[in-house]
């Protein structure tokens, strides 16, 4: 899951940043509004964590902003400000939820949890594909009763794709969840994970999966 952290204060953002790549979330981050907008314009992100005092453009501005173009993506305000007419101004500005400076990174962490899973459209952040069950709060993961051992990134694509099982992704969609704009790697490294997790998903296990769409990409489902 990909995040965008947006927020002035150096420390603070580094902080939230290092919080959630902890966390095991891509991360990108940025320090103005008007640098947040180009953000929104070049990736997809699973949610925003975004302070309202920010210069050039302020975060109720850029959430005005991308919510007319159709945006929907989860986006929680952080502020000093603890008035009720501040929290309705951003709620009605298209903010998800509102956290009040200072808060508790679990506190930010569980919020962030609540925004993706309403998002998924889940009631929990468990998916079950046939007898793959993927628990995404605990990250584990079994098929029938075998626990299966994932490496960080393998797990972000498998989460990914159980998120969205049945749609088909394109390899451009699959990377750009998983990997920020630091990533250094090669053309083909999401095709090098689904091998990953071919290996330990589907090779000694039936029904088969992760299924490739020619020309086009991958998709989790079960197949006839």
């Amino acid at each position: 899951m990909r995040i965008l952290v947006v927020e002035d204060e150096k420390k603070l953002n580094e902080l939230i940043t290092k919080t959630l790549i902890q966390a095991h979330y891509s991360v990108d981050a940025c320090y103005d509004g008007r640098s947040a907008v180009d953000y929104f314009m070049y990736a997809e992100y699973d949610a925003v964590i975004l302070d309202i005092m920010l210069p050039e453009m302020n975060g109720l501005e850029v959430l005005r902003k991308i919510r007319r173009k159709g945006d929907r993506t989860p986006v929680l305000l952080l502020t000093a400000k603890d008035s009720i007419q501040d929290r309705v101004t951003g709620l009605d500005s298209g903010a998800d939820d509102y956290l009040v400076k200072p808060f508790a990174f679990d506190e930010l962490l569980a919020r962030i949890r609540v925004l993706i899973r309403r998002n998924s459209n889940g009631a929990s952040n468990v998916f079950t594909v046939a007898d793959l069950i993927v628990d995404c709060d605990a990250r584990t993961v079994k098929r029938g009763e075998i626990p299966i051992t994932l490496a960080n990134k393998e797990f972000s694509v498998l989460e990914y794709l159980i998120r969205n099982a049945g749609i088909v992704l394109s390899r451009d969609k699959i990377s750009a969840h998983v990997w920020n704009y630091d990533f250094e790697g090669g053309s083909n490294v999401v095709d090098v994970y689904i091998r990953y997790l071919r290996k330990k998903l589907d090779d000694d296990f039936n029904p088969k999966l992760i299924h490739t769409v020619r020309r086009t990409g991958y998709v989790l489902r079960i197949e006839e």
